[in-house]
């Protein structure tokens, strides 16, 4: 295993324990609204504090782009290497007692996302990967499905919560896949979601509105499996416009070809 991937393995599972422990006591964690519907917990800020130390004691001029704690101030020197984290990614999910929620850091070089971890500690599912290298799922290499055709293939989503939200354009697409593919799911963690597709789980997986940190890290896994990911309209630069299409490659295009007319 590359030694950053070791480290960020390391942070996850540091992170992980943070989360595992508070689990067991759900009804004393205190909940903040960011805003309406968007949640943070105590234990979203302990874990990410849990992870940035392990990276940054392993790596202390690196730079960092976290959920709850935003951009580190370094990372504006043009740093080349930035950590891209998102300590617990389902956080409703987890206030809720809903085992669906998972740890996702990711590291980008100079532009490029180079290392992946997912982890999900209900089922103690460790997702990784190195560019270049293949992605793994508790160290066994992992693919996207050869799944061609789009009514025998199950998608993941992920659907609007957020006030200012656009839930009727969200519902023309809900209806044009529902009626398009075998079956949709929304487990409520975009990170995990994508670390299904990259482990065949799931099909493909559409959202709009996502984050940079829910997405670093599932992207990688992702490519190196065998799958695409893409904005709408099946461009490159879904990392920080945050409308994503993944899948394998067959469903991917039929994504684009169906959900297109939706892009920004």
């Amino acid at each position: 295993m590359h030694p950053m991937l070791n480290t960020a393995v390391k942070a996850a599972r540091r992170g992980a324990a943070v989360i595992n422990r508070a689990s067991f006591d759900l009804d004393r964690i205190k909940v903040t609204e960011k805003s309406p519907n968007d949640f943070v917990t105590e234990v979203d800020q302990a874990a990410e504090q849990a992870i940035i130390e392990v990276l940054l004691n392993a790596y202390p001029d690196h730079a960092v782009l976290a959920e709850e704690s935003g951009p580190s101030t370094n990372l504006h020197d043009e740093k080349e290497y930035v950590w891209i984290i998102d300590p617990l990614d389902g956080t409703t999910n987890f206030i809720h007692g809903f085992p669906q929620y998972a740890v996702s850091i990711a590291l980008q070089h100079r532009g490029q996302i180079t290392q992946a971890v997912v982890y999900d500690p209900n089922r103690n599912d460790l997702f990784t990967a190195t560019k270049g290298a293949g992605a793994f799922l508790n160290e066994k290499r992992i693919r996207v499905t050869r799944r061609d055709k789009m009514a025998d293939a199950l998608i993941g989503t992920g659907f609007p919560f957020r006030t200012g939200d656009n839930i009727d354009e969200y519902l023309k697409m809900f209806k044009i896949m529902t009626q398009s593919c075998a079956g949709l799911r929304r487990p409520g963690s975009a990170a995990l979601d994508l670390a299904y597709v990259a482990a065949g789980r799931l099909d493909g997986f559409f959202e709009k509105g996502l984050q940079p940190w829910d997405v670093a890290a599932g992207s990688l896994l992702i490519t190196e499996a065998g799958g695409i990911v893409g904005t709408f309209a099946g461009d490159s630069d879904y990392l920080y416009k945050g409308d994503v299409l993944a899948g394998n490659p067959k469903v991917f295009a039929q994504l684009v070809a169906l959900l297109g007319g939706f892009a920004k």
